[in-house]
């Protein structure tokens, strides 16, 4: 094969090549707690306080292998009282090709979460309807602007480090 016809089917094999491919997921932790039963039960529910919070963890396993970590932390509360709480880690094991730093970054902390939310939100939500509790029915999630608050962070972060080495 000639030298053109090589360097073709190279760069033909690198577009087919997936920018990712997520090799594993499962559920990693999982925290359930109905700390006031059974006499939560014995009260008539009014208006619960709900709160949910979300977040995205990364683990570099070897050069181009990730762990991509979806947290889910739900707690309900009524009159100060907490109804139940449930935490959970649902991850996956992801392999990237060769991609540049940004769009490896909006990859693991956009895509990868994106693709998880679904499995997780319904753990979440057997979770609590298992311990005698309505479901918890979550909106998608932002995950283009929890990834824009990281990097804002991180920008105020650093702007916050590089003040202080200044003064010093």
């Amino acid at each position: 094969m000639s030298d053109t016809a090589e360097n073709q089917a190279e760069g033909a094999a690198e577009a087919q090549a997936p920018a990712f491919q997520i090799i594993h997921q499962y559920l990693k932790d999982l925290s359930v707690e109905v700390p006031n039963a059974p006499h939560v039960f014995q009260k008539a529910p009014t208006n619960p306080q709900l709160s949910v919070n979300v977040d995205v963890t990364l683990d570099q396993l070897a050069e181009k292998d990730f762990e991509v970590s979806l947290h889910l932390n739900a707690k309900s509360e009524q009159d100060g009282e907490i109804q139940h709480q449930t935490e959970l880690v649902y991850s996956s094991i992801v392999a990237v090709g060769d991609l540049k730093q940004d769009m490896l970054q909006a990859i693991l902390f956009i895509e990868i979460p994106r693709m998880l939310f679904p499995f997780a939100r319904q753990v979440l939500t057997s979770s609590v309807i298992n311990t005698g509790f309505p479901p918890i029915n979550l909106a998608p999630v932002d995950f283009v602007d929890m990834f824009r608050q990281r990097i804002a962070a991180a920008k105020a972060e650093m702007a916050n480090r590089e003040e202080g080495e200044a003064v010093n």
